[in-house]
């Protein structure tokens, strides 16, 4: 379970760093901390819907993730088949959770690395959506600004809803959780 981010307290309440915020929530319910360092990334290793998992925040900025990934693939003797990203989506209105099993990158610079680095676009994702539902003068600034503080009660729901999908997919899969989580996606962008 990788949650893409980038590293550094001056990112973490932002819209990209959603992947992290879920990696964490996860890591709470399960009553851990991601903080064991390897593989260029911060892990903690868990039992989560009734599997073994190993959470993981890339310490590289959002870019680069594919490298860590890479690493923690080789070390774990794992397959792209066995992943699950999490990350931010702009194509996604915002609050909306979409479970994709493949695809391309739709210019999210995190999955195009994680893409590059396992060589496949087979990767079973979630997609969190952050668009406001106005025109963006930048989306590259709007990605990088933090919450507002009216947005972060909305937030703590939102992550927990993102915790749900990821659990349903471990318990009932991918096919089950999509159906379930998809609809919604559909249902707000409405």
């Amino acid at each position: 379970m990788i949650g893409l981010g980038n590293p550094g307290a001056e990112y973490q309440w932002t819209p990209h760093n959603l992947g992290f915020l879920t990696v964490d929530r996860l890591a709470g319910r399960c009553g851990v901390e991601v903080r064991n360092r390897h593989c260029r990334a911060l892990t903690a290793r868990t039992v989560f819907g009734g599997q073994e998992v190993l959470l993981a925040k890339p310490e590289t900025f959002m870019n680069l993730s594919g490298t860590a990934v890479r690493e923690l693939l080789l070390k774990y003797e794992a397959t792209p088949a066995d992943l699950i990203v999490i990350y931010d989506e702009l194509d996604l209105p915002l609050g909306a959770l979409k479970i994709k099993e493949r695809g391309g990158a739709a210019g999210h610079n995190g999955m195009i690395s994680v893409i590059q680095a396992t060589g496949t676009n087979e990767v079973l994702r979630l997609r969190m959506g952050i668009h406001p539902g106005h025109q963006l003068s930048s989306g590259a600034d709007y990605v990088l600004t933090p919450f507002r503080r009216s947005q972060m009660d909305d937030l703590g729901q939102w992550l927990d809803t993102a915790s749900d999908a990821v659990e349903s997919i471990l318990r009932e899969g991918t096919a089950a959780a999509m159906s379930r989580f998809n609809r919604k996606a559909e249902e707000t962008a409405e």
